[in-house]
């Protein structure tokens, strides 16, 4: 008697769409894409190895069927497009995986979802460039991070892009959690699923890794090494992470002024010709994440009275360099 495939789709063909579904596929399950172009290819680029993946990829909403799994990875400013696929794709067993930037995932992705929907916030430790269409650099990183028991990883471990989940965390389970199921979803895969008891720190640590290197990169249109090499720019960045720090630690995260420490740690593990998401998108002339980045630390720090002039300034150049 045969088993049916576990159904997965992934919504956008960027360079973490790409990269979760070739974990996806690896895994043994049955993947497709939805994007709103179709690209001639896919492929994944290595530094000792590119792969074409051979998956289909669906332009049509209405083309859509109910998956098992909706793994979200566009970008965050993006969601409203991609809701076009939710009603052909979500059913009442379906559980939707945000793999996103940002620290309000459920609340920003929930209302558009229909009532009643599974809904996974993930944190994504991947360093990718999309190239061209259909084709990515995967540079480092193959770390997912979601919610778990207080008995799995820790946030001690959420340092940077080189670290990886315990084995326990990623081996195949019968919980009924759902990070618990992403996580034997794609055991066997490329890509390490930890489970975290304290998600709200762990998705601020990982909004510091991009709080001050994402704009920063952006701005002056050099990749990390203006960060680590350039003594007046690495100031700033320690200064973007000390408001981002406080704003954390009063919206209930438990952050330390270690953390701004840790997260320059983070910054130097970059090779120097290593870029960043809004890097890359500034230079494909894509639109950048700064409102779900900058943007949230300044909302917050507004909501919770903490003063954060120099965010504040990141973010209102952000606004005018995307201002059409």
């Amino acid at each position: 008697m045969s088993t049916r495939q576990t159904r997965v789709a992934v919504i956008g063909a960027g360079a973490v769409g790409l990269v979760v579904a070739e974990a996806a596929h690896d895994a043994g399950h049955d993947v497709v894409m939805c994007a709103r172009t179709r690209p001639e290819r896919l492929v994944i680029e290595r530094a000792d190895r590119v792969r074409e993946l051979d998956v289909p990829v669906l332009v049509d909403p209405r083309e859509a069927r109910h998956a098992d799994w909706v793994l979200l990875a566009t970008k965050a400013q993006d969601v409203a497009g991609a809701a076009a696929w939710f009603d052909g794709l979500i059913g009442p067993d379906t559980t939707v995986v945000v793999l996103q930037n940002g620290v309000d995932h459920a609340e920003r992705v929930g209302p558009l979802l229909p009532p009643g929907t599974t809904v996974l916030p993930a944190l994504v430790y991947v360093a990718a460039e999309l190239l061209e269409r259909g084709h990515v650099l995967h540079r480092k990183g193959a770390r997912l991070t979601v919610q778990g028991c207080p008995d799995t990883a820790g946030p001690e471990s959420l340092a940077g892009f080189t670290t990886t989940a315990a084995p326990a965390a990623t081996a195949a389970t019968d919980s009924t959690l759902p990070g618990d199921r992403f996580a034997a979803l794609l055991s066997g895969s490329g890509l390490a699923v930890e489970r975290v008891a304290d998600f709200r720190t762990a998705a601020w640590r990982k909004l510091l890794t991009n709080a001050a290197a994402n704009p920063i990169t952006a701005l002056t249109m050099q990749r990390m090494v203006v960060i680590q090499q350039n003594d007046s720019v690495r100031a700033l960045t320690r200064a973007l992470l000390h408001e981002a720090v406080r704003v954390g630690a009063a919206a209930g995260a438990a952050l330390t002024e270690d953390d701004v420490a840790r997260t320059i740690a983070v910054y130097d593990e970059f090779g120097p010709d290593d870029g960043t998401s809004m890097y890359y998108d500034r230079a494909g002339g894509r639109a950048t994440e700064h409102e779900l980045i900058t943007g949230s630390i300044v909302r917050l720090g507004d909501r919770h009275g903490v003063d954060v002039p120099l965010n504040r300034a990141i973010l209102a150049l952000m606004r005018g360099l995307n201002h059409k």
